[in-house]
């Protein structure tokens, strides 16, 4: 008989057998040092946190039933260990995976970062690596013609989701959604905020 423990994920909440929780518990224990000191560490670890959670709710379907030591274990190696990251002599945590993207599953959503109006041709430009301005012209195009070009924008808004997650962010641009993407993912995000601010005209005396 095994002890089993209450684990709060992301705001899910799982139960899993003591053997998985050690496992786990030293897997985030090592993610967290590897990026402790970084002004993003935290925003990190919550996407890191959600993404297991995701992958666990995969695995059980939704269904509430015991974590155990396989499927922690499946995650790590879904997830990917700090130590696989990490390229010793430049202390640079970015992987071969980042740039590796034709290895990830990319699937097909709304840009919210590039959108002009809902993020449907930007979200069309990622997944075909195609300029989301052709998908622009091609919708204005067919605007005329019985307002088909509207009414298929206004389609593909309904059903295409939204890539709110870093995880959804990196599918739709087809890399591996792991702890390396993921921090690369942020830090470049807090990177582009930081010099948004920095490249603003001062206003004239």
């Amino acid at each position: 008989m095994k002890k089993t423990v209450s684990v709060n994920l992301s705001g899910i909440l799982f139960n899993i057998d003591d053997d998985a929780y050690n496992i786990l518990e030293d897997y985030l224990n090592r993610i967290e040092s590897h990026f402790s000191g970084q002004g993003e560490s935290k925003e990190i670890m919550a996407d890191i946190e959600s993404r297991i959670a995701e992958l666990l709710n995969e695995r059980h379907n939704g269904a509430k039933k015991v974590v155990s030591v396989t499927d922690i274990e499946a995650i790590i190696k879904t997830m990917g260990n700090p130590d696989d990251f990490i390229e010793p002599g430049n202390g640079d945590s970015r992987s071969t995976q980042y740039t590796a993207r034709s290895r990830g599953h990319k699937r097909i959503y709304r840009d919210p970062d590039n959108r002009v109006l809902g993020g449907v041709c930007a979200g069309l430009g990622a997944y075909f690596n195609i300029d989301p301005v052709i998908f622009r012209i091609i919708i204005v195009i067919l605007t005329p013609f019985g307002g088909a070009g509207l009414l298929i924008y206004i389609v593909l808004w309904i059903i295409i989701p939204d890539a709110v997650t870093t995880a959804q962010k990196l599918e739709m641009r087809g890399d591996p959604v792991n702890v390396s993407n993921i921090g690369n993912f942020i830090k470049e995000e807090f990177e582009s905020v930081k010099n948004s601010f920095s490249g603003k005209k001062r206003p004239k005396k």
